[in-house]
């Protein structure tokens, strides 16, 4: 009795000797090799596919890539498995049994990262029929890579895919199939994107090759989705229309008023070079020109043009001058400051005709200096009178003088450009 208390003791001890769960005995796992795909030698297996939607998690037009959830589900028959049930009920099993028998090895293609959710558990699941037939379902988070077309951007609709395929299978091997054809991909009716408007989702197959290897069998899931605009009309192009239009404002200022007209022409230019460098940030290097850049540095040009006219009209004022002074043969002295020179000094427009009769008043004084002071002090009473009606009288003629032809035409000939351009270029992308 002593020895046989030993050798029962021995037994339980001996920890290298694992017997089999019950399920398992059911479905006879020891008996098989599960190495082998099902019917290895034979025909192609059928592995049905389907899929449901959870979320798109995020669009990434830096990395041009895409995240989604979803649960995929296999289907496929596998007479190893197969057991006898009195009531025809399937069993369920968890993640622990996938690795004791064969699975379909399905892969992304193009994917970058992916992972199976584990919280609170491993989110797998096994369902044997009595039949053999088996559903493997699992909850996935997978970011595949999306070629994205930005040539209409931000006026475009991108179409990306998420493209499976069995790995080591080929389809002498192995038969992947949509399992409920175009209804085999089901999606969340609460999906929704910040930036998208998810236009559909299409289930498609097709196949691959590769030169070692062979054909493939691969199933696509294709989704559109086409931007929101609103965003990028409140950073970017309402912005930028009221930069082009700020511009503008330069051709009904003073033509003699050099600080103003530059400082404006240089701020609207800076803003514009600011929101051109906000908008590249956020996109790829691409290597083509995309719509939103036709808007932004066309917006650009006519801000810069703004100011070439400025420079333009400065110029041509100067020489005209220059020509005026020359013909009415100024005196020198410290009058005979050229109305350049003296807008350097006070800022203020200096009159050709009022200065020449400040001159000859000046003139007069100096031939009267030999008189009293209190006589000089009592004529500069009807010097300043004299001053004030010449301005009075020729205000509307100093407006007309000042305001250049180039600034005339300007102001008729950019905003009419700028509203075709719009036109234009609205009617091309929408």
């Amino acid at each position: 009795k002593e020895v046989i208390k030993r050798e029962i003791k021995m037994r339980k001890l001996d920890s290298t000797k694992v017997r089999p769960l019950k399920s398992e005995q059911l479905l006879r796992i020891e008996d098989h090799d599960f190495a082998l795909r099902p019917g290895f030698g034979g025909s192609p297996i059928p592995v049905g596919i389907d899929v449901q939607v959870e979320s798109i998690d995020s669009i990434s037009e830096v990395d041009m890539d895409f995240t989604m959830t979803l649960y995929l589900r296999h289907y496929w028959k596998d007479e190893r498995l197969s057991f006898r049930s009195t009531k025809n009920k399937s069993m369920t099993f968890d993640g622990r049994l996938i690795k004791k028998i064969w699975v379909p090895d399905v892969f992304f293609v193009h994917s970058k990262r992916s992972f199976i959710h584990d919280t609170t558990v491993e989110n797998v699941m096994l369902r044997v029929y009595p039949d053999g037939n088996v559903l493997f379902s699992l909850r996935i988070t997978v970011s595949a890579m999306c070629f994205m077309d930005f040539s209409r951007f931000p006026l475009d609709t991108q179409n990306c895919s998420l493209e499976l395929e069995s790995y080591a299978y080929n389809e002498d091997d192995l038969m992947l199939y949509w399992k409920h054809g175009n209804q085999s991909l089901s999606t969340d009716e609460h999906i929704s994107l910040s930036q998208f408007f998810i236009e559909e989702f299409s289930a498609s197959s097709g196949l691959a090759f590769y030169s070692s290897t062979g054909w493939y069998n691969r199933l696509f899931i294709n989704f559109a989705l086409r931007r929101h605009i609103f965003f990028f009309v409140l950073q970017s192009y309402f912005p930028a229309m009221l930069m082009v239009m700020l511009s503008w404002v330069s051709f009904w200022i003073d033509r003699r008023a050099v600080p103003a007209r530059v400082s404006l022409g240089i701020t609207t230019v800076l803003t514009m070079s600011t929101i051109i460098t906000g908008v590249s940030a956020s996109m790829p290097q691409v290597s083509y020109i995309k719509a939103v850049d036709v808007y932004l540095w066309i917006s650009f040009l006519f801000v810069f043009l703004s100011v070439i006219e400025y420079a333009a009209v400065n110029y041509l004022t100067t020489i005209e001058e220059r020509k005026q002074l020359k013909k009415r043969g100024k005196a020198s002295g410290m009058y005979s400051i050229d109305a350049v020179q003296a807008m350097a000094f006070d800022g203020c427009y200096h009159d050709p005709d009022v200065d020449m009769d400040l001159t000859s008043f000046s003139d007069r004084c100096e031939e009267n200096a030999t008189r009293a002071r209190a006589t000089s002090v009592s004529n500069v009473g009807p010097a300043r009178i004299k001053r004030k009606r010449s301005l009075k009288g020729n205000v509307g003629r100093i407006i007309l003088q000042n305001n250049h032809v180039i600034d005339t035409y300007s102001r008729i000939i950019f905003p009419s450009v700028y509203i075709v351009f719009n036109f234009f270029y609205w009617g091309l992308y929408i």
